[in-house]
């Protein structure tokens, strides 16, 4: 590849320089190969490589005629056959100071630049090419390259060097690299191989592994019937490579480091003589070399080199390591191979012990795979899908949510196919800059044939392809600027070309005069799509955009302002653009003028009866720290209508454009969103029994980003988690609770349940009435009916199950043992209080067995598996608390003023409301800079609202805080609670 793009190059017209493009073209692969292998090469891109000679031919002519102007300089040049704008040549013009141009040879015979003149200036460079085949070269594998070329031009024939890895690392590789590059700086001969040699192979056999290295004469063991030399004297001159030298014994070893002092060895069953041989020692070895090395050995080898395990090595390299291996399948089987992008995110981040070495091989064996299905079902290519690989590899599935942006960037959403002849290194599967743009092109052409061969109609392909390319356009200029680092202009140019900037300079000048719109963010999208256009256009390429006219239609205005551009564009280089590129251009300038509506939020509201609503929005403002949720408060003598119209003007305040979330206590308040939407058009939703929680969660959600309000509402209402259960108790308020026991004859067994029962109701503030009844009671379903229209009835407990279905049976046997109980506990704090939630009661919450004082500081994370140990054996909580507090943790900040954090969870891991508190000795770090001292640790159902707010209260007093730092005895704290 590198060799045919040379002589491309070589012939090309130095006045008008192939594109990556055109060169991508005759040689039938894609551009992104053809500008890696270029940038790999050293090769300027074709703006670089014109820019050098049509500025030594602009200053030739200017020296010969000074007052030259820009249109006469530019005919002059275009006369001479250059292709140029008069803004390019305006544009160049301005940098000739700049650019050093002395040095480049005369462009009357085109001659080229002479590479290997080039080359023999600085043979180091050209011998880089050794290391070049190696993945990771200015990344990972760096600092082991410079440490491998120091070694190999260490006068005067290089130092002994130590590879350490782990297996399948590429140990081998890199002393194959070494020796290349030794090779091309003369440190060995020319005409020499490096010498292998597996040192486990004859480990069991220590006689025969000495044999192998240093040879043998006739007669030293039994079937030596003649002499042999032995590997080190066929690495004499060269490199001797010793792999898993570990595995070498002590003999060996000490025969070695004799070699290494004085030049010499004997062959086996020689005593006497002596030979001569200059051999550089390369070993390597998976073993740690202190431990299984002679020190003696060890010492003689100055150069130690590690290489990195695949684990250790950045994604974007396993990317290009993925692409090579596949690359080979595709060389070796001469067929197109298309990996699935499910197969590329398994590839990427699957565990993969082996490193590099077990990589490999999975990928093999899922081509093999592959080809297998190819040749059987007789289609074009070979295709990898998650079901090709093998089992441990399938296992990256698992993390790609975690990496999921990372893999994003790199590769995108789409499969990647690679050709028999697109090379097999340093290939990256995403599309750079340039595929931004292509892509549009790409997916029109492709879908506007897939469209035409279903038969069906002009007008109808059009629409459909119109819909799908404003999705699609949407998509790419998100991904673009989520992926794009920011780049400064002259790094831009050196991508789109001078030209090119020159371009969109004016482009934006007009787009910003124009209409509001951020020109930063369309400058960089604008400078592909041109740059593309142009390049397109030039090749001869059609520019169509099928939703022309709806364009035209929707954004009239924004059409016109791109006509103005495209305006722009035609001066500079003399080409007619068609309509349809005016269309493109228009949908950016729309998509950057919604940009406010797409960085909107649903608005979130809380109306409620009394000032409960302000309390709850600024509890959740605060946790979430923003200022988002607002609230309106209706006084128990205000007319609805007033409040009404209050709530109105609220709504319109807050609307952002992505509606307004109602969350209402009870009654008239839940018709105030339908009643807004009709006179305002506002989209709305209600959603009725607001509690604390239901808040909190709304607000996160509603700020979210493309938060959607009907998402939102539909979350909110559906999930239990967030919707307080009170149908039941308000439905039967007015009825006291009861518990019915049931055994035959309603005595005995049915006494010893009251007793087991009472002793569990008799913790909760409620009177709980137990009721025994007896089995064989022929009206025993009258009797248990009338119960439950005096009584709320939360639950049947005995010997007999009456059926009853809307009431929960536990069983004798089930009150025996835990199960039993727990479950009967969760019954009852689902529907009763505990304890009570008057304000008085915040000490309730609070039990000095869950308060540390000046406790040492430590990690957020101890703090609060420390806090709720005592929570969790109470029984107050589920063992899952402490996850639902971490993962909390990760979504927001949970600090307040005054140094206070207050960890929490959603109620399901809740069963008793409770609180724990530290007071750290010196403050620690919580998250994102906010120093904590103080730490409350939050246990609280759905009904807690009251006591949040007491606690809301409470963080608000300075004195109360002063006093925190003060308290030294958990009891006197806990009283103070009341105040």
């Amino acid at each position: 590849m590198k060799e045919r793009i040379r002589q491309i190059i070589a012939t090309e017209d130095m006045k008008n320089p192939l594109s990556d493009q055109a060169i991508a073209k005759l040689l039938g692969v894609r551009r992104e190969l053809v500008t890696l292998t270029r940038k790999e090469m050293g090769v300027l891109n074709s703006r670089a490589r014109r820019e050098r000679i049509l500025a030594k031919r602009m200053t030739e002519i200017m020296e010969e005629k000074e007052s030259l102007s820009e249109r006469d300089l530019t005919d002059r040049l275009k006369a001479e056959g250059f292709q140029v704008s008069r803004q390019s040549v305006r544009t160049l013009k301005g940098k000739l100071d700049q650019l050093n141009i002395e040095d480049e040879l005369s462009i009357g015979n085109e001659t080229k630049p002479n590479l290997s003149k080039q080359n023999r200036s600085n043979p180091v460079a050209a011998a880089d090419v050794a290391f070049n085949t190696l993945i990771g070269a200015s990344g990972s594998m760096k600092h082991s390259i410079q440490q491998s070329k120091a070694a190999m031009l260490y006068p005067p024939h290089g130092l002994h060097t130590l590879i350490l890895g782990e297996t399948g690392v590429g140990k081998s590789e890199l002393a194959h690299a070494m020796f290349d590059f030794a090779k091309k700086q003369g440190v060995v001969n020319s005409n020499s191989d490096m010498i292998l040699f597996n040192c486990a192979d004859y480990a069991d056999n220590p006689q025969l592994l000495m044999a192998q290295l240093f040879g043998y004469v006739k007669g030293a063991f039994t079937g030596a019937e003649k002499d042999r030399k032995g590997l080190v004297e066929q690495a004499n001159g060269s490199i001797l490579f010793l792999d898993e030298v570990h595995r070498l014994p002590p003999e060996g070893q000490e025969l070695l480091f004799y070699l290494i002092d004085k030049g010499r060895f004997r062959r086996l069953g020689e005593t006497d003589a002596t030979r001569k041989a200059q051999v550089t020692i390369v070993a390597a070895t998976t073993e740690n070399p202190d431990s299984n090395l002679l020190m003696t050995f060890r010492r003689r080898i100055p150069m130690v080199i590690e290489v990195p395990n695949l684990a250790d090595r950045p994604i974007e390299e396993r990317v290009e390591i993925v692409h090579a291996l596949v690359s080979r399948e595709a060389f070796r089987t001469n067929r197109d191979i298309r990996v699935t992008n499910e197969a590329i995110r398994c590839l990427l981040l699957y565990d993969c012990p082996g490193n590099v070495g077990q990589l490999k091989s999975d990928v093999q064996v899922s081509a093999a795979r592959g080809f297998l299905k190819q040749v059987v079902g007789q289609s074009k290519e070979i295709v990898i899908t998650v079901d090709e690989l093998p089992q441990s590899a399938k296992r990256g599935l698992l993390k790609y949510e975690g990496n999921r942006q990372a893999i994003e960037e790199l590769v995108g959403l789409n499969d990647f196919q690679v050709g028999p002849d697109m090379g097999t290194k340093k290939v990256f599967i995403k599309d750079g800059l340039y595929g931004f743009s292509q892509e549009i092109y790409q997916y029109i052409e492709q879908r506007y044939a897939d469209l035409k061969s279903q038969e069906l109609g002009d007008e109808l392909v059009n629409y459909m392809i119109g819909n799908e390319t404003e999705n699609k356009l949407k998509q790419l200029v998100h991904r673009f600027e989520a992926n794009v680092k920011p780049i400064k202009k002259n790094e831009l140019a050196n991508i789109v070309g001078f030209e090119t900037i020159s371009i969109v300079d004016q482009m934006i000048r007009i787009a910003k005069r124009k209409l509001e719109i951020d020109g930063d963010r369309l400058y960089y999208v604008l400078a592909i799509h041109v740059s593309t256009t142009i390049e397109r256009l030039k090749e001869g390429k059609t520019v169509r955009n099928p939703n022309l006219e709806n364009i035209k239609r929707k954004h009239g205005y924004e059409y016109s302002v791109a006509l103005e551009m495209v305006q722009i564009i035609e001066n500079e280089i003399d080409l007619v653009l068609p309509e349809d590129e005016a269309g493109f251009i228009a949908m950016y300038l729309n998509m950057m003028e919604k940009e406010e509506e797409d960085q909107a939020r649903v608005g979130v509201i809380v109306v409620s009866h009394g000032t409960v609503a302000q309390g709850m929005a600024d509890v959740a403002n605060r946790l979430l720290g923003v200022n988002h949720c607002r609230s309106v408060c209706m006084s128990l003598d205000e007319k609805p209508e007033a409040a009404l119209a209050r709530t109105l003007d609220m709504v319109k305040n807050v609307d952002e454009g992505r509606g307004v979330l109602l969350l209402v206590d009870m009654g008239s308040l839940v018709t105030f969103g339908e009643i807004i939407t009709r006179e305002t058009s506002i989209r709305t939703r209600s959603l009725g029994r607001v509690d604390t929680l239901m808040v909190i969660e709304g607000v996160r959600r509603a700020m979210l980003p493309n938060a959607d309000l009907d998402v939102v509402a539909d979350t909110l209402e559906e999930d239990p988690k967030y919707i307080s259960r009170i149908a039941k108790r308000q439905k039967n308020k007015h009825k006291e609770f009861a518990l019915i026991t049931i055994c035959i004859t309603g005595e005995g067994s049915a006494l010893k349940i009251m007793n087991l029962v009472r002793n569990i109701t008799q913790e909760y503030e409620e009177n709980i009435h137990i009721i025994p009844i007896g089995a064989i009671d022929e009206n025993l379903n009258y009797l248990i009916r009338t119960t439950m229209k005096r009584y709320h009835v939360l639950g049947i407990l005995g010997t007999v199950n009456p059926n009853v279905p809307e009431v929960p049976f536990f069983s004798l046997e089930e009150m025996i043992h835990t199960e039993g109980v727990n479950r009967l506990h969760h019954l009852l704090e689902r529907n009763i209080p505990y304890p009570s939630h008057s304000k008085g009661s915040l000490q309730a919450l609070f039990d000095i067995n869950r308060i540390w004082l000046d406790e040492q500081s430590q990690e957020k994370e101890a703090i609060i598996r420390q806090m709720a140990e005592p929570m969790i054996a109470e029984g107050l909580v589920t063992e899952g608390f402490v996850s639902a507090v971490l993962e909390r943790e990760t979504e927001g900040v949970t600090v307040l003023d005054n140094g206070i954090a207050i960890p929490h969870a959603d109620p399901r891991t809740i069963r008793r409301n409770a609180v724990s508190f530290m007071r750290l000795k010196t403050p620690i770090i919580w998250k994102d800079g906010f120093e904590v001292q103080f730490i409350f640790l939050l246990a609280f159902q759905e009904d807690a609202m009251e006591w949040v707010l007491s606690l809301h209260e409470l963080f608000q007093d300075l004195e109360f805080i002063n006093r925190l730092k003060t308290f030294h005895d958990k009891e006197v704290f806990i009283k103070s609670l009341k105040n």
